[in-house]
């Protein structure tokens, strides 16, 4: 079992759940504190209660980042070394960088929504001439901010435990080598010395006589 891979599906379950948490969240945007001193009410705002363009444009990124997660979330689990599915090592170790580059891409999809949303309230918030309603960045945006950053993470340890996949125990053929060598050594030795323990017997031409 991979302690690489348990970290990584951690990381990224954590980061699917908090996109979800994120997506349907109501506090992408917050009235700013001086116009709630003066009217004492808090008024929020999320990806469905405004067609605009850009909202628009964000609601499909964490839609798209929800749905890679989920789908990382499955790879992750067929890719992992503990689990009985997936095939050969080989298969799980492609199955396990899938993930990886799944929940990596998820991960970019729900930085860039909200990156796109902040940068259009901080825009308003800080234009001298816009008039309407300014707001404030919401606790949904840093909901999606961890949850890419979690999800990239453990994109990037599935990547990398694909090393660990690969390796393979080493064979003793070394010690078999010198095995043979030792024992053929030692028949040969063993030859020698029958013939100096035991040398040919000369006899000389007087014994017949």
């Amino acid at each position: 079992m991979s302690r690489a891979q348990i970290l990584a599906l951690a990381f990224g379950v954590a980061g699917f759940g908090a996109l979800v948490a994120a997506t349907v969240s109501n506090e992408w945007k917050v009235t700013t504190r001086a116009s709630s001193v003066i009217t004492a009410t808090w008024v929020y705002q999320g990806l469905w209660m405004n067609c605009a363009g850009y909202i628009q444009a964000c609601r499909g990124l964490m839609i798209a980042a929800v749905s890679l997660g989920f789908f990382g979330s499955i790879f992750a689990l067929f890719g992992m070394k503990c689990t009985k599915v997936g095939g050969s090592d080989k298969a799980k170790a492609k199955i396990a960088c899938l993930a990886g580059i799944v929940f990596i891409l998820s991960g970019l999809c729900s930085m860039t929504g909200c990156s796109l949303y902040a940068n259009k309230i901080t825009t308003e918030f800080f234009d001298p001439l816009f008039v309407e309603q300014k707001y404030e960045l919401g606790a949904a945006l840093f909901i999606g901010w961890a949850g890419a950053s979690l999800c990239i993470i453990g994109g990037v340890i599935f990547c990398f435990s694909i090393s660990d996949n690969n390796k393979t125990p080493r064979m003793g053929y070394a010690y078999n080598g010198t095995t043979s060598v030792m024992s053929s050594r030692t028949k040969y030795h063993g030859r020698e010395d029958f013939k100096t323990t035991n040398p040919p017997k000369q006899f000389d031409k007087n014994a017949y006589v």
